[in-house]
């Protein structure tokens, strides 16, 4: 029997090294919670595709919504009650809780077949790398790239979960790409394809907008070197509008309206069209204009609005600093830390590679440079979402770098003719670089979202660096629950102070809430604090969220002070029915209520300080610490005075690392 060909060799190659990225993306997740956007993801895509309704999660893509929510719908999942003011109001967080833990249907199935449908997107940018890569560089660029994406631990990360990141970066990559192929082979094939994967980007993500400038950077460099093409280009750009102007409708079920009138009567948005009118400036303006005259899905039109309206201030935390509005260098530290640091060096030293072998040698510059045409849909992909990555005021995970990841993958490709064969330093080179990225992965695994290079110091220092979707997106509730099960001891208590939107009762995790950002519907109890096991969520650990980030200081110390003298009242008001009546006659619930919660704050946020410079009796999953405290710790970190809190934070200074 004659051996395979050297293409079929190929192909089974690239499946293989494919369907071992899918199982590690997804497979890694079979022991994770439910991250933060999964909840929202899931329940807004069921909500269109059951109930033709879209007022629900309508900012993240209507696309990758509906996709990972498909196998729920083809399931026969039962969806919550209508008929609640939580749908009313388009509350998709506590919709969504009732959706996963409240309508007695195991939801975790339903998690990780969304999940799955992710890893196919994962699969599908992984092989459009190799393909762009072999096109430019040969087999072996091809397959020099196909295994930095492969292990790359961003990739294994998003790739499992079911949210829009990785929907997002295959679209922009494809529609630059099928773009910059449609401008030098014109027809109607090239055209459909392009203008179709144009309209997918749009309803992928809202920062498919950024495609238009790139798409005007190749169109320029074409016309550049193909004079008399303007009229063409424009005419093709009116046809790519009208394009995803149809598909966009056809996402919305081409209805204007984002309610539909045959459900429970909605009232409004999650936030009203008014606030986005009134803190959205121009761009506010431009959207009330556009819905106005009904150019485009209210939903769509909606998002829009939302993405700016939530991006102008956020809390961001970057190597123990907070802000508001962000950094410039955010990103850049972000790609800098979480990226491994062969493929940072693969990186630069293949564009270096690339743009030198492609540069002919020639009697002009223009000449000399034509050779470089072929990496522009790259460059300008790269160029500009990285000028917007820096500019943008929204700094709370690296995932938002995705889309330029493949473009490095593609152009690590360069390196690949340094395997051919006499093989020599390059080749070691080379092969050592790849080597030494799937350690990165393997080593990490299978806490891939959790992966910090040596220069952060590791995963056990990406804490300190960043954190929610970097590192603490509220994945590890089942590592808690096991650790807990085998090293509680008996009669113990547990706090757990979780960001996430998992819920801790569905694993039987035996702690107290001492502090939450969930969103949902439930209040939040008052806590005695006593001895025990703490354990705390990195992203809540450095009260990136909490009205209390930042340095403590004398007046947050005195206004904590006076509250604390109300703290048995608080304590007696949540056990006590008459004393709580009677308290409410003196002075009315809501008070109360904000005073408690005030206080439990600032609690909490003293008693962070401390554990951030105590060491940790055990980390699970790289983001959850676990503080075993005696009755003297909680009395000096939340109850002592000024100088007994100073003393333990100095006494737990030395050798804790932090």
């Amino acid at each position: 029997m004659s051996p395979p060909a050297p293409r079929a060799r190929t192909v089974a190659a690239v499946v293989v090294l494919l369907a071992l990225h899918f199982a590690m993306a997804v497979g890694s997740k079979l022991h994770e919670s439910t991250t933060s956007d999964e909840i929202a993801h899931v329940t807004g895509g069921f909500a269109y595709w059951k109930l033709h309704d879209y007022r629900l999660q309508p900012e993240n893509g209507n696309l990758p919504q509906r996709w990972v929510a498909l196998p729920a719908v083809v399931a026969g999942r039962r969806f919550p009650d209508l008929d609640q003011p939580y749908w009313r109001k388009s509350d998709v967080w506590v919709m969504g809780h009732e959706f996963f833990y409240e309508t007695g249907e195991d939801h975790f199935p339903m998690l990780m077949w969304a999940r799955a449908m992710t890893g196919l997107f994962s699969v599908a940018v992984g092989a459009l790398v190799f393909c762009w890569s072999r096109r430019l560089f040969g087999t072996a660029g091809g397959f020099v790239s196909l295994a930095f994406f492969a292990f790359s631990p961003t990739f294994l990360a998003h790739g499992g979960y079911a949210t829009s990141d990785v929907c997002i970066a295959l679209f922009m990559l494809a529609s630059i790409g099928a773009w910059w192929r449609h401008l030098g082979r014109p027809g109607a094939g090239p055209f459909v394809l392009s203008a179709v994967l144009f309209g997918l980007a749009c309803v992928a993500k809202f920062s498919a907008v950024f495609l238009i400038p790139m798409m005007a950077l190749c169109a320029v460099a074409h016309a550049a070197a193909q004079p008399g093409q303007l009229g063409r280009i424009a005419r093709s750009a009116a046809g790519h509008a009208a394009v995803a102007f149809a598909v966009i409708w056809a996402f919305y079920g081409f209805r204007y309206s984002a309610f539909n009138p045959a459900l429970p009567a909605a009232d409004q948005f999650i936030v009203s069209w008014g606030d986005m009118y009134a803190y959205t400036g121009t761009v506010g303006r431009l959207i009330h204009f556009l819905a106005g005259i009904r150019a485009l899905p209210e939903a769509f039109l909606y998002g829009a609005a939302y993405v700016f309206y939530t991006s102008q201030s956020r809390g961001a935390f970057l190597n123990g600093a907070y802000s508001l509005m962000g950094w410039r260098s955010y990103f850049v530290w972000a790609f800098a830390l979480k990226t491994t640091l062969p493929f940072i060096a693969a990186s630069v030293i293949a564009a270096g590679v690339a743009v030198r072998t492609r540069i002919r040698p020639a009697a002009t510059l223009g000449r000399r440079l034509a050779g470089l045409l072929p990496l522009t849909p790259l460059l300008a992909l790269f160029s500009v979402y990285w000028l917007v990555s820096i500019t943008s005021h929204l700094n709370i995970g690296h995932r938002h770098l995705m889309p330029i990841y493949p473009v490095l993958f593609i152009l690590a490709g360069a390196l690949g003719p340094w395997l051919a064969r006499p093989l020599g330093w390059r080749a070691c080179l080379v092969a050592g670089l790849i080597a030494w990225h799937v350690g990165e992965s393997l080593r990490v695994a299978p806490h891939y979202l959790a992966y910090f290079n040596e220069l952060a110091g590791g995963p056990a220092r990406g804490s300190e660096h960043l954190v929610d979707s970097s590192l603490d997106w509220g994945q590890d509730l089942p590592g808690l629950k096991a650790w807990l099960a085998a090293h509680r001891r008996p009669g113990e208590d547990a706090y757990l102070a979780y960001a996430g939107t998992g819920e801790p009762r569905y694993y039987a995790i035996p702690a107290k809430r001492l502090a939450y950002i969930n969103g949902f519907h439930e209040d939040e109890p008052y806590i005695p604090l006593g001895p025990g096991l703490y354990c705390v969520g990195a992203t809540m650990l450095q009260q990136v969220y909490s009205s209390v980030r930042g340095p403590w200081t004398i007046d947050l110390e005195k206004e904590y002070e006076f509250l604390r003298t109300f703290e048995p009242m608080f304590q007696a008001y949540a056990q006590d029915p008459a004393t709580r009546a009677r308290l409410s006659a003196e002075l009315s619930p809501e008070k109360w209520t904000q005073s408690r919660d005030r206080f439990m704050h600032l609690r909490f946020a003293r008693l962070c300080y401390y554990l951030r410079v105590r060491r940790p009796d055990a980390v699970i999953g790289y983001s959850i610490f676990i503080y075993r405290l005696s009755a003297e710790e909680v009395r000096a970190a939340t109850g002592g005075s000024l100088r007994d809190w100073s003393s333990l934070i100095e006494r737990s200074g030395d050798g804790a690392g932090g």
